[in-house]
């Protein structure tokens, strides 16, 4: 069985060996707890936010970077169900005390402490752990030896991995999940997210936020009104035509703002706004079975830019 902890332990890995070259910082916990800054007291980099995305998804994902008008972030991967769900999905909230942050990356397959790897069918296996935290604040030894705890590791075996949202590493890394984004959807509406064999996407890359609430604004919108994904099924037809148009962003009753707008309106409440929402801009299924294709949704430039601060 695939490892996606053991995977990312080899991406952590090269993340340390790269530490100046990254703009990133290491230090060890006096637990022994690696623990990673990609972004809170150092400025972090590209090339950093690339492996950030890549440990989130244990290691089964190609994560690239490019520019066409926007600098957009390209995935893909051969392994959606353990890559997305299983790993890169932030479906962990750690809590210790007062620190709180968003836990994703293949740690979650070990402490399996959401429902959803009751239906996944996966957990890991290792004997080290690898999360990543979306965070302003830096864990300390008691945030560590909860982790450990949870994900049945020593302290010693367990790397944190963590950047704000208003970084670079926060801008690539929120943008790569456009792929899990959309993978979390199908399985939302229904379908049977076993039977997708693949997928890709892109999603650009917002400019850094002077703060983390304007960030997780620029960063939702990317995917919602600026992603594309593509997935490869093997299912029957009326499988995916019984679903795809419930799959992108404008199958919501909030589409057409502004994520941050949205939540002002709403109040700060995240429960208050549609969960329709959450979705690429756009979907395409390519059924393996049958070669048909069936596409749904599309990019919102008009929204994107006035997001992202590129118009009026």
């Amino acid at each position: 069985m695939l490892s996606v902890n053991q995977r990312a332990q080899r991406i952590v890995e090269e993340m340390v060996a790269r530490e100046e070259e990254l703009r990133i910082r290491v230090r060890k916990l006096e637990n022994g707890t690696t623990v990673i800054d990609a972004g809170v007291e150092v400025p972090g980099s590209l090339e950093a936010g690339i492996a950030f995305s890549k440990i989130c998804m244990g290691g089964l994902g190609e994560v690239e970077v490019r520019v066409e008008r926007f600098p957009w972030v390209f995935v893909r991967t051969d392994h959606p169900l353990l890559s997305c769900m299983a790993s890169q999905y932030a479906g962990w909230a750690v809590k210790v005390e007062k620190y709180f942050a968003m836990g994703s990356g293949p740690g979650r397959a070990l402490a399996a402490v959401e429902k959803l790897f009751g239906e996944l069918g996966y957990r890991d296996r290792s004997e080290v752990a690898v999360l990543t935290l979306e965070t302003r604040k830096l864990p300390d030894e008691k945030v560590a030896e909860f982790v450990a705890g949870k994900c049945g590791v020593k302290p010693e075996n367990l790397t944190l991995v963590v950047a704000p949202t208003a970084s670079i590493v926060g801008s690539v890394q929120i943008s790569a999940r456009v792929v899990e984004t959309g993978v979390h959807k199908l399985h939302e509406v229904g379908f049977p997210i076993q039977k997708i064999v693949s997928g890709a996407g892109r999603a650009p890359i917002a400019p850094v936020a002077k703060n983390d609430l304007e960030a997780m604004g620029k960063t939702n919108d990317c995917v919602l009104y600026g992603g594309r994904t593509v997935y490869f099924v093997e299912a029957e037809d009326a499988e995916v035509e019984r679903v795809i148009a419930e799959v992108p962003s404008s199958s919501s009753r909030d589409y057409g703002s502004p994520f941050l707008e949205l939540f002002e309106r709403y109040q700060r409440d995240f429960f208050k706004i549609d969960p329709k929402l959450f979705s690429p801009a756009e979907i395409t299924v390519n059924n393996l079975r049958t070669g048909r294709v069936f596409r749904a949704g599309g990019i919102n430039e008009e929204v994107l830019e006035r997001s992202l601060g590129l118009r009026p």
